[in-house]
């Protein structure tokens, strides 16, 4: 099972942790691993390559384990970017979560 952690402080998304494989079916062929893969890489991009940030990211493949977490302090335009971002993919993950139970969960602490 694929178990995506979100942080927060207060209302603030500070970042994200994927965990495990979602188990669905073989590799190469596991849509649910696909669908998170894809988001993860696609948010990773937006928040670093196209806004120019510096989240840091840490990848393990052997347990299969990918975080982000945002800089503590950015501008408004930054911030309000990244937290719409993350909090699209909490929805992204939640209904992946919806549909596929027995592959995905979705925690918030």
């Amino acid at each position: 099972m694929t178990t995506v952690t979100f942080h927060s402080e207060g209302s603030r998304i500070t970042g994200f942790e994927v965990q495990g494989h979602s188990g669905y079916a073989r590799e190469g062929e596991d849509i649910v691993c696909a669908a998170v893969t894809s988001a993860v890489r696609l948010t990773e991009c937006a928040v670093n390559d196209v806004l120019g940030l510096e989240a840091p990211v840490k990848l393990r493949e052997k347990d299969a384990f990918l975080s982000l977490k945002l800089p503590a302090k950015l501008g408004q335009t930054a911030e309000s970017t990244c937290q719409t971002l993350l909090a699209a993919l909490m929805v992204h993950f939640v209904q992946l979560n919806e549909e596929y139970p027995e592959h995905i969960t979705v925690l918030e602490v």
